[in-house]
Order: C-alpha cells, then sequence, then structure tokens
C-alpha cells in the first residue's frame, strides 16, 4: 500500500490547476540576520514559471542579491482534511530588464485586476511602477505539494 505521503502529493498537472486558482503567494528569502524574511505576494504563472515583481529596495531583492536562495509557498484549507498547498523551492532570479519587468507586472496586474489594467488610462500606472521595480522569477529546483482531499477524511 503507498505511504500517506505519496497518497497526497499532487500530480503536475494538479500542482498548474492549483498555482492558477490560488492567489497568494508566500516568498521567504534570507535575511541579514540568517533569519527567515516571509511576506506575501501576489503573483502570475508566466510560461509555466511563477513570476511576481516587487520594489527594487525591497528587502527581498537585498535578500535575493545576496544569496538567491528562496522557497515560496500557497496553501489553502480551513481543516486538516481540506489542507492543500504547493511549495516552490529553488531560487529567485532578479529580472532588471524594464520591458520583462513591465510584462510581469502586466501579467500580475490583469490576474489580479482584470482586462482594464491594460486600458489607455491605466497603463501609464503600470509603466511608472516598472520603473520603480524589479521582477522575480521562481527558478525551481524542488516541488513538494500536498493534497489533503484525496485521503477522503482517512488518515
Amino acid at each position: 500500500m503507498a505511504n500517506q505521503r505519496s497518497r497526497i502529493a499532487m500530480t503536475d498537472d494538479e500542482v498548474t490547476a492549483y498555482l492558477d486558482t490560488q492567489r497568494i503567494l508566500n516568498v521567504a528569502t534570507i535575511g541579514p540576520s540568517g533569519h527567515p524574511h516571509v511576506v506575501a505576494m501576489w503573483y502570475a504563472v508566466m510560461d509555466g514559471q511563477v513570476a511576481f515583481w516587487t520594489f527594487a529596495k525591497s528587502q527581498k531583492v537585498l535578500n535575493l542579491r545576496r544569496d538567491p536562495k528562496l522557497s515560496a509557498l500557497v496553501e489553502s484549507g480551513e481543516t486538516y482534511n481540506e489542507l492543500r498547498g504547493v511549495e516552490l523551492v529553488g531560487t529567485g532570479r532578479l529580472v532588471e530588464d524594464y520591458e520583462q519587468t513591465l510584462a510581469i507586472g502586466k501579467a500580475v496586474g490583469v490576474r489580479y485586476n482584470g482586462e482594464g489594467v491594460l486600458s489607455e488610462a491605466a497603463l501609464p500606472f503600470l509603466e511608472a511602477q516598472a520603473r520603480k521595480r524589479i521582477g522575480v522569477l521562481v527558478d525551481v529546483e524542488r516541488v513538494v505539494s500536498w493534497d489533503h482531499t484525496k485521503l477522503g477524511g482517512a488518515y
């Protein structure tokens, strides 16, 4: 009989679908004291890769410049039998090119606020934000996933 861990792991397609439906990516980088620095971020999946943007002077960017290791967590569920999540372990690749950063900002903006963020009236705001921001692509080395709904209430 399969062990519990293998029973609750998501397939690659399930991981993709899950990331497409969830809203918050908790990003952990290594702070200057060596402690984890964890922040909640909006994100988009672009060409199969998780991406977000952030202010160029943010602590997470300073941390990634010093050490690119990161872990990112998307999770949901209110009770044990509903718990689902995906942990992405890898590195954060900084995107400092304006056009690429703007593309990430557009993808995130559309995901959370709809196509209106690309309107003639709204686009200048995104363009101005992209001048102060850096994109981050999550280069995944390992995925850990769990979906307790697969257990059918049996533990």
